[in-house]
């Protein structure tokens, strides 16, 4: 893999999926963040027991609890996290964690989806996003690097092609609006993001992965997660100031508004 100086990353919802597969990146990197943090929302189950493993092997890997809907969870992660770089920051946020309820169609779809999609994806990519802004900072602030980038400081959510209201990708396949409109707040969130936290020297970027084979997703695709994973952090590796606020795939090909 190519040269990306990261300090330290963290990522949300990195038990399975996506998220395991950037931490896994990450930690194949021949030169990896001197820290990386992994959280699961249950430490006790079976992907919480296997990332915790996984750490045991990993010194710069730090497995944390976090429900991204409750803000004293996040609170303590960022203790957690504040504990380990001390008074160096943290260089890239990415807001992985979320939910989907599959099989969802229009005429049926009901306020409670609608609701527990937004908390979770679109009010807990928010809370997480302002309860790190602080450790962001200093990671600007400490570091040496001109201009915005992933190196320096950066918050990256994870977003979907299903939340473009010009592509409206996979209509057809899966309706599922409520997931939709999650994932187009949260593309407005990255935008505001953006505007606001240029300031600080902290880049925002919204991914969209891929339809990628998870148990999420589906399998009946052909995206793998190593596929997916190692486009996003090669995207990642490249995007500058230029790219701040832009709606991304993993490919680094911009997705329409």
């Amino acid at each position: 893999m190519e040269t990306f100086p990261v300090r330290s990353v963290l990522v949300t919802g990195s038990d399975r999926g996506i998220g395991l597969g950037l931490v896994t990146q990450f930690l194949e990197k021949k030169d990896p963040p001197e820290w990386i943090f992994a959280t699961s929302l249950d430490l006790e189950g079976f992907h919480g027991k296997k990332l915790r493993r996984l750490a045991l092997s990993h010194p710069n890997l730090v497995v944390l609890q976090l429900d991204i809907r409750d803000l004293k969870s996040i609170e303590a992660a960022v203790q957690k996290v504040e504990e380990h770089v001390k008074g160096n920051g943290l260089t890239l946020l990415i807001n992985n964690a979320g939910i989907l309820v599959k099989f969802t169609f229009l005429a049926r779809e009901t306020a409670e989806n609608m609701a527990r999609l937004y908390h979770t994806n679109t009010i807990g990519t928010l809370q997480v996003s302002q309860a790190f802004l602080p450790l962001l900072k200093t990671a600007a602030l400490r570091s040496p690097k001109e201009g915005l980038s992933c190196s320096k400081a950066a918050v990256v959510n994870i977003s979907s092609d299903f939340g473009s209201i010009e592509k409206m990708a996979g209509w057809h396949l899966s309706q599922i609006v409520a997931y939709r409109c999650s994932k187009t707040a949260v593309n407005m969130i990255t935008r505001c993001q953006s505007l606001e936290y240029k300031q600080f020297g902290v880049l925002c970027l919204s991914i969209h992965p891929g339809w990628v084979k998870t148990s999420m997703g589906t399998l009946l695709v052909p995206t793998t997660v190593k596929d997916s994973t190692t486009g996003i952090v090669k995207v990642l590796s490249a995007v500058t100031e230029r790219d701040s606020g832009s709606f991304l795939d993993w490919e680094g090909n911009t997705v329409p508004w």
